[in-house]
């Protein structure tokens, strides 16, 4: 991978994501962050981003490819690598059907959007796929230079790593709550997760990964909120991050859920290290 990720990132909606943030996150020796929530336009925060960082990564988690055409991207992609190579990350995927009215055939609709990126320059090595079932995850190996799991555990990641063989990104996402009052921790857990059980993409991979009809129900169980979203403290969360790496992800980008981010991200990147 000519991108060099680092083993700890950070996901959160761009709009939360300015240039401090970005320093600061760089210096606890985060190697990425990814950007949330469909990013997408003319991508010229990005630019200011990279400027105020020396090294850090920034991916796309991701361009949804419902709302922005290729070439369009393309053209922001190119910008950005010429002045900061090796250091943009685009993640582009087909979001999920509610979102969209005109989500028709995600799987040929995404061919179809690599292949207008292919038309347009954008090269294989500086893209990546947001994948969760294993021919969508078989297209970001042929595709691009890997996959982008959201919402997944590492029985995913080790099943993902699988289809991908080895050489190609493996990046899966991981919510996490700091906090050792179990009960606390999995309530701020459960209020972000439960937004995901009304999507029938990821209600359908939670149920291949072995979580039952029950577990996916209402605001879901407690076994499915405290793997979705790890807590515990720094150390605790630390084992389940490392759990996604010994499964085959060569990268973890942790979405903290903690109303204040920053105890978080200071804490886990340390006891990763």
């Amino acid at each position: 991978m000519a991108i060099e990720l680092g083993k700890l990132g950070i996901w959160r909606h761009y709009s939360g994501v300015d240039a401090q943030f970005a320093a600061e996150a760089e210096k606890l020796g985060y190697g990425t962050i990814w950007l949330g929530a469909s990013p997408g336009g003319d991508l010229a925060y990005v630019d200011d981003l990279l400027a105020a960082t020396d090294h850090l990564v920034i991916a796309t988690g991701i361009v949804n490819i419902w709302q922005d055409e290729p070439a369009d991207i393309a053209r922001a992609y190119e910008r950005i690598v010429a002045k900061y190579p090796d250091r943009f990350l685009l993640g582009v995927g087909a979001g999920h059907p509610e979102a969209s009215k005109e989500y028709k055939k995600p799987y040929t609709a995404l061919v179809d959007y690599l292949d207008g990126l292919d038309a347009a320059g954008v090269p294989v090595a500086g893209r990546a796929l947001a994948a969760l079932g294993p021919k969508v995850i078989e297209l970001a190996r042929d595709r691009t230079a890997g996959a982008h799991p959201y919402l997944t555990t590492p029985e995913h990641t080790r099943g993902a790593r699988e289809i991908l063989g080895a050489g190609k990104l493996l990046a899966p996402e991981q919510k996490v709550v700091l906090g050792t009052d179990a009960a606390e921790a999995r309530a701020i857990g459960r209020n972000t997760v439960k937004f995901y059980l009304g999507l029938s993409n990821y209600v359908a991979n939670l149920r291949k990964l072995g979580f039952t009809d029950e577990d996916v129900e209402g605001e879901g169980s407690d076994r499915l909120v405290d793997a979705l979203a790890l807590h515990g403290d720094a150390d605790t969360i630390a084992t389940g991050l490392r759990a996604h790496l010994e499964a085959g992800a060569d990268h973890v980008n942790i979405q903290v859920l903690n109303e204040d981010p920053w105890p978080a991200y200071s804490e886990v990147a340390a006891a990763l290290r």
